[in-house]
């Protein structure tokens, strides 16, 4: 009786500390704390739960049902505060706040909520904690009304980002009045959560955002090939965390989940998709790896295709391209030559080599649900074909980056800037540093080596510079004064719609930066016509206004 007697008159009072913030390169903001109205009720003070919930979704976006459904889950928490709506209007808090006399059950309070400063993926969203998440996490000091990252940096960082809860200990009368007895002031203030810096630019990212052409699908990444850190992370059509920080209705949940744009998947992380062209190095370096061909090797003549068997593989340009090597084939795409060259390589050593160029495992990025690609070996093909079934068309076909071979845009921008720097694969990342109280942490670069020689990773170079500036380059048109832009377009086939569009590269300014590029547009035709002027507005721009500057 003693116990029940104490712990009816001492009261423990959780104090929320603030998130942490997330800012890019420049100190700007991306993610930030704001104020909000939260309205919060006590189950136990209901006395009319019919008129208590019409009145709820009568001023608020919750309805009818949500509010029951938030009433139930919370059927055996009677006497605590519960958090009903975060980040409530102004002018609708007035108005709520003119009948608490008449629902005692609900109270406000002032507390903060996130402000993201532009649509993305990156940065995920936060939410009340789910059922789930609390029988999960709630060891480590969660409770019922808490914030929890759901997706993204948000997600990933939350124990970096969360910060460490207060409290109050206070004895209490029978009607919850503070009788003041304790001596001391039993208290430990909450600690604010760290700061992340990324390294990602909101100059540039807002660029892309502006240059990328509208109601298009598709992704954008630009990478530092010196730290591998991210300088924009674009994936569209793209997805305002703001709407998440206030209850949505149900036709504005389903008109976001219906929509056939598919707004909530995260292109650059999760989408896998035929690389096409842009595979063409890899093919190339293994056959120069593997002694098949070298430098000056030219492979069979190409007059608009190949015959393999009883089938005619086309070439992407019907007149031919003649007899060419594979620094010619890497300039104007030749499908023929790549062709040829699949046919003198077993199918499995085109698969391991892909592996181990990092092309199709995860980039391990600091993001959570990353997608690997995938690429079939002469196993697979016997598992899902058959065991008679033809390996040779299917090899000449994936020796274009077409059939099963899947990449992301995020791999595939890792792979090219690993190129430009020489064999060097650096992993992708987005945080640069952690900002603390009293301590700042530098985010630790991960580096592999691509398996393959420092003069045959020349060769693979020296084809993607005349992709550019070659007489009859497929990207002629990125050309810019001052920057030297190595690259590969691609058009993916795409179940006979409209290809997919790719672009992929690296530039060099004269300041010494290096940045590694990937532009995919879903269904935009051909990377050279549609994905290499998204890329000039941005190489342009980053000369302009970030190399220039880091000049000065």
């Amino acid at each position: 009786y003693k116990l029940i007697a104490e712990n009816n008159y001492v009261r423990i009072k959780k104090e929320k500390p603030s998130r942490g913030e997330i800012l890019d390169v420049n100190y700007k903001p991306i993610v930030t704390n704001i104020p909000s109205y939260n309205l919060y009720f006590i189950g136990s003070k209901i006395k009319d739960k019919t008129k208590f919930i019409k009145f709820i979704s009568g001023c608020t976006a919750l309805s009818k049902d949500d509010v029951e459904t938030i009433l139930h889950k919370n059927r055996y928490h009677r006497y605590k505060g519960i958090l009903l709506v975060e980040n409530v209007p102004y002018d609708d808090m007035l108005k709520i706040s003119e009948q608490l006399d008449e629902y005692k059950s609900l109270f406000f309070k002032a507390e903060s909520t996130r402000k993201y400063a532009y649509p993305n993926h990156f940065t995920g969203y936060t939410s009340q904690i789910t059922d789930d998440l609390y029988r999960k996490f709630k060891s480590q000091g969660y409770s019922l009304n808490d914030k929890i990252g759901l997706s993204g940096l948000e997600k990933y960082y939350e124990n970096i980002l969360k910060g460490k809860v207060g409290y109050e200990i206070k004895q209490v009368d029978s009607r919850g009045k503070n009788l003041h007895l304790f001596k001391y002031r039993l208290e430990k203030k909450p600690v604010k959560g760290d700061n992340l810096i990324l390294t990602i630019n909101n100059d540039v990212q807002n660029i892309i955002r502006k240059n990328f052409p509208k109601n298009m699908k598709g992704a954008v990444i630009i990478m530092n090939m010196d730290t591998g850190g991210l300088i924009s992370y674009v994936s569209y059509p793209e997805i305002d965390p703001n709407i998440f920080m206030s209850p949505i209705s149900t036709k504005t949940w389903n008109s976001i989940i219906l929509n056939p744009q598919k707004p909530m998947f995260d292109r650059v992380l999760k989408g896998r998709f035929p690389p096409a062209s842009t595979f063409k190095p890899v093919m190339g370096l293994y056959g120069l790896e593997s002694n098949i061909i070298d430098r000056n090797t030219k492979l069979a003549k190409c007059t608009g295709g190949l015959n393999v068997g009883n089938r005619y593989f086309k070439c992407w340009y019907s007149p031919g391209h003649g007899r060419l090597n594979v620094v010619d084939a890497l300039s104007v795409s030749c499908d023929v030559f790549f062709y040829d060259l699949s046919l003198k390589i077993a199918l499995d050593d085109i698969s391991s080599f892909t592996k181990n160029c990092f092309l199709i495992d995860k980039t391990g990025i600091d993001l959570p649900k990353e997608v690997k690609g995938f690429i079939p070996d002469t196993k697979w093909y016997k598992k899902n074909y058959g065991r008679y079934v033809s390996i040779l068309g299917q090899k000449v076909n994936l020796s274009i980056g077409q059939g099963e071979v899947l990449v992301t845009p995020l791999s595939l921008c890792a792979f090219y800037a690993a190129i430009g720097n020489d064999g060097i694969w650096k992993r992708p990342h987005l945080l640069k540093k952690i900002i603390g109280d009293n301590f700042e942490q530098e985010y630790k670069e991960i580096t592999k080596k691509l398996p393959v020689s420092q003069k045959n990773i020349k060769i693979i170079q020296e084809g993607l510079h005349k992709v550019v500036y070659g007489r009859y380059g497929t990207a002629k048109r990125i050309r810019i004064k001052n920057v030297d832009i190595y690259a590969k377009t691609g058009s993916a086939e795409n179940h006979k719609k409209i290809t997919h569009a790719w672009l992929a590269g690296y530039a060099k300014f004269v300041n010494g930066e290096k940045i590694a590029f990937t532009v995919f547009v879903e269904n935009g035709g051909h990377g050279g016509s549609t994905c290499v002027p998204i890329a000039k507005d941005v190489i342009e721009f980053y000369q302009r206004k970030i190399v220039t500057n880091m000049g000065k």
